[in-house]
């Protein structure tokens, strides 16, 4: 054997990872040939080797398959075919391999075990459980035979024999909970709930200070709809536990099924401020409890004291921090919400996903200082993150700040992945923004149309490009097809309806403008806005209406409007553009 033994040696040192495809054991199994050409034969099993090695499974077949016509007197051939083959999903080869080996080895478990693994793919799994209950047999001390005999014969429905098998695997670990588990999960499959039941006490006879298990017990009988039995359970877990927290959770599921929902909140509650509950899932159940309560006053009533609670107990937990800023921010608390977010940042200043909550905050026009000043501070932490320069050119652009608000989004450009098309839209969207803003038109345009190349159909972008190619009288074709197009997507947006209409406008088709332009005021109602009041103002002109006109050019002066000639208008009744 020095010869294969030598070669073997050979191909693992020269690869980049650990020999795998069970070579040792294949080769150990092979009697080298002297004849020349048996000899070649063998170089064919080096070189299948060799592929898969370097992951080229379909070459390893192909040499594999040679190899066993010139030698079929060796099982392993077989037998690492078989698994190939297996890979592809071409079950039957697989099956027709294994039988192979098995023929020439029928001794062997890792064959029976791929046989059975075969046969259970294939939806025999009685025969694959029949295979692991003879390997349990022949090998007591392998625990994975049980266990994948329980697995197989439960797939199969003969639920007692997997029970028997779970029995056989528990001798040898003792009382494993996962388990025990899949043991309550079989009697319940066979509707015995006295014998499920059964299983957990004797969990709990084995861990009595383990409130997880009465809460488990509890669950049983209510969700078979015996909450005497679960009453009895909970009754005794809080006189052996008094506070555990799984309990509490326990309780206040019980009392939830059986309607008190005043006695399931106070025990919910009371769970989610047990100081022996770890933070996390302290978090994750007061997100349940808050998700379940009806409306943002109740929220506010009865959320908040809780969360203010939780947050006492970890005072200097960034996480329990941040989440507290997430429940002001939906309670619209934002200076609470800010104060929690930059406490959170004090104590952690690397959870770079509150820095961007903390950044969104600061989105509105208003707030362009503060915008500003922290995602400069989040750029210094995280100079890689493309979504801190983002915001710093969306800061820099509510201060109308163009060149700076350009160098950043063009940074964010940079370091943004171009997986991810949905960012790149919306930077290459406010990079047009910026540019129209800036009169820089070209540039404007192109940053559109590079957006829309990332996310065709995003019907925002389309809307603004086609608007702002309206306000300068360009390419108004072009324009109305994509405002039509954001319609098709979106077909109540009123803002996208005064688009249309404008473009409409612009194109001389007054009496249509004025329609959709009319039908955006009516579905913003009293929220419609300066802007579409002076548009149909515009357009009434056009159509000869005067009195029309400066009725609406008036209202969007009330509405604080920001033409510059809205006061002329107003006063010579005329049409200023």
């Amino acid at each position: 054997m020095l010869f294969f033994r030598c070669l073997l040696f050979l191909l693992c040192a020269g690869a980049t990872a650990p020999c795998a495809f069970g070579q040792k054991e294949l080769i150990d199994s092979i009697e080298p040939s002297k004849t020349g050409a048996a000899a070649k034969a063998d170089e064919l099993l080096f070189d299948a080797i060799k592929a898969k090695m370097h992951d080229d499974d379909k070459l390893a077949t192909e040499l594999l398959e040679k190899y066993v016509a010139a030698r079929p007197e060796v099982s392993d051939g077989f037998y690492e075919l078989s698994k190939l083959y297996y890979n592809y999903k071409n079950l039957e080869k697989s099956e027709e391999a294994i039988k192979k080996a098995i023929a020439l080895d029928g001794e062997n478990k890792w064959y029976k075990e791929q046989y059975a693994t075969i046969l259970a793919e294939r939806g025999a799994e009685l025969e694959a459980a029949k295979i692991m209950a003879d390997l349990t047999a022949a090998d007591p001390d392998d625990r994975s035979y049980p266990l994948l005999a329980a697995e197989y014969y439960e797939r199969a429905h003969k639920y007692d024999e997997a029970i028997t098998y779970l029995d056989k695997a528990l001798t040898q670990t003792g009382m494993d909970e996962d388990i025990m588990m899949r043991k309550m999960q079989l009697y319940l499959d066979m509707n015995n709930v006295d014998k499920a039941a059964e299983v957990i006490n004797k969990l709990i006879a084995g861990e009595p200070k383990n409130g997880r298990y009465y809460k488990l017990l509890g669950e049983l009988y209510d969700n078979n709809k015996l909450p005497e039995k679960a009453a009895a359970v909970y009754q005794k877990a809080q006189k052996d536990l008094p506070g555990d927290p799984s309990v509490q959770l326990g309780l206040a599921e019980h009392y939830m099924k059986a309607g008190d929902t005043a006695s399931s909140m106070a025990y919910l509650k009371k769970a989610i401020v047990n100081n022996d509950l770890e933070q996390e899932a302290q978090l994750e159940i007061l997100e349940a409890y808050l998700q379940s309560l009806p409306n943002d006053s109740v929220m506010k009533a009865q959320g908040l004291p809780i969360i203010r609670q939780v947050v006492a107990q970890h005072p200097d937990d960034a996480e329990v921090i941040a989440y507290y800023g997430e429940v002001m921010e939906r309670s619209n608390l934002r200076d609470s919400a800010l104060i929690a977010y930059k406490r959170s940042l004090t104590i952690k200043p690397s959870n770079f996903a509150v820095w961007v909550r903390l950044l969104e905050n600061y989105l509105d026009k208003p707030s362009a200082d503060s915008l500003i000043k922290y995602s400069e501070k989040a750029m210094r932490l995280f100079p890689t993150q493309a979504v801190a320069s983002f915001y710093n050119g969306i800061g820099h652009l509510n201060k109308k700040e163009y060149p700076a608000a350009i160098k950043a989004i063009n940074r964010a450009i940079d370091m943004q992945p171009e997986t991810d098309k949905q960012r790149l839209a919306d930077m290459y969207s406010v990079l047009g923004d910026i540019y129209h803003s800036n009169k820089q038109d070209d540039l404007s345009d192109k940053a559109f149309d590079k957006a829309l190349q990332f996310d065709a159909n995003n019907a925002t972008i389309l809307n603004n490009y086609s608007y702002y190619l309206s306000e300068r009288g360009k390419k108004l074709d072009e324009a109305e097809k994509m405002s039509k197009r954001s319609l098709d997507l979106r077909p109540d947006e009123a803002t996208f309806l005064d688009t249309y209409g404008w473009i409409l406008y612009k194109k001389g088709d007054f009496e249509k403008a004025r329609q959709y332009v009319q039908q955006a005021i009516t579905k913003m109602g009293a929220g419609a806005d300066a802007t579409l009041y002076d548009h149909l103002g515009d357009i009434y002109y056009k159509l000869n209406a005067k009195d029309k006109a400066v009725e609406n050019w008036k209202t969007a002066k009330e509405k604080g409007g920001d033409d510059p000639q809205i006061d002329k208008k107003i006063k010579e009744g005329k049409l200023y553009e």
